[in-house]
């Protein structure tokens, strides 16, 4: 409710000609009613912030919120909820169960045209995790490719869309490499673990772990630093997970936003100081199997809590290149301007 002051003022100025009680009551009217208003502010900003993510890179980031959240010293009140797949999460958050949800860049597009512009991405969580993994000395960079095999997960999806588009801007096309996909990352690993000279694209934690398994292997390729080389002047980056919100609940509750991302940035920068601490609260999640692995991933995770126009640029431009590779990845067409907050 809202307080007309001007109003109150002036019915102030109207009930003192009809004497000083009558002034009193109504003066002692305006206080309890504003009172009440801001009973019920504090009511509202002191509701449950439903937050859904899934066990993988892009919820590591708010594990420290989580375990504030937990102890009771965050700000707002959390309700965490952590999905295998954004397929558990969509449906959540399109009818109102969830207010922000953690999901990949282009899931992210895609639900905005499903939902006709319903969502509002509010920040960037998680840039490239993607790493080409081999045992071989040859790999240095990227025209080094060139003739060989790349074993991958992902086929039409964002992880084939990157490496092509790092590809072919590196000067190589498809007739210069073979790529050969497997259903889940842990089968391009076992290939690794087979033949270390075999080469492999793998995200973290899964990258990590095969170092960890075969001393043989080595991170021939960030694929991460790769992009933005190629992308310098656009200023582009590779992105991974993004932050959402329902704009109903952003219209109702911006506060409650603005105080999340707050968190979150102070969450983000909590984890990529402390990997050990982190690490324990990963795996404690199920995000991770093990302490450390966990301790030598979340670095290369690329954890970020980005937003406004840095946002925007880096996204936008992330977006594009999938859109070019395949439309359907960003949801048949890319995003307008009111997706950016």
């Amino acid at each position: 409710m809202e307080i007309d002051i001007n109003g109150t003022r002036k019915n102030v100025q109207k009930y003192t000609q009809k004497g000083k009680r009558s002034v009193r009551r109504r003066i002692l009217l305006c206080a309890l009613l504003l009172c009440c208003c801001l009973c019920a502010c504090g009511r509202q900003e002191s509701e449950t912030v439903r937050i859904g993510s899934l066990k993988g890179p892009t919820s590591l980031g708010i594990l420290f919120m989580m375990e504030e959240a937990e102890q009771g010293r965050t700000d707002c009140e959390y309700e965490f909820r952590m999905a295998a797949g954004a397929d558990e999460l969509l449906p959540l958050l399109v009818k109102g169960e969830l207010d922000i949800a953690l999901v990949p860049a282009n899931v992210a597009a895609v639900l905005y045209r499903k939902t006709e512009g319903g969502v509002t991405v509010i920040d960037i969580n998680t840039l490239g995790v993607l790493y080409l993994v081999t045992g071989s000395t040859e790999i240095t960079g990227v025209p080094d490719l060139k003739g060989h095999t790349i074993y991958l997960t992902g086929k039409g999806a964002t992880p084939e869309a990157s490496l092509k588009f790092i590809l072919q801007k590196s000067g190589l096309t498809e007739d210069d490499y073979k790529l050969e996909y497997k259903s889940e990352a842990a089968e391009v690993a076992a290939v690794l673990a087979q033949n270390p000279d075999a080469i492999g694209l793998l995200p973290q934690p899964f990258a990590t772990a095969a170092l960890m398994q075969n001393e043989n292997l080595r991170i021939a390729l960030d694929m991460s630093a790769v992009w933005e080389s190629l992308q310098e002047e656009e200023g582009g980056a590779m992105v991974t997970g993004v932050t959402v919100v329902r704009n109903e609940f952003l219209r109702e509750r911006r506060e409650s936003v603005e105080t999340f991302l707050e968190q979150h940035r102070d969450s983000v920068a909590a984890i990529n100081a402390d990997p050990e601490a982190g690490a324990a609260l990963a795996v404690e999640a199920g995000i991770v199997a093990e302490e450390p692995v966990a301790v030598q991933a979340i670095p290369r995770c690329n954890l970020v809590c980005v937003t406004g126009e840095e946002m925007k640029s880096a996204l936008s431009a992330y977006l594009d290149v999938l859109a070019e590779f395949d439309a359907e990845l960003v949801g048949g067409g890319l995003p307008e301007e009111d997706f950016y907050y």
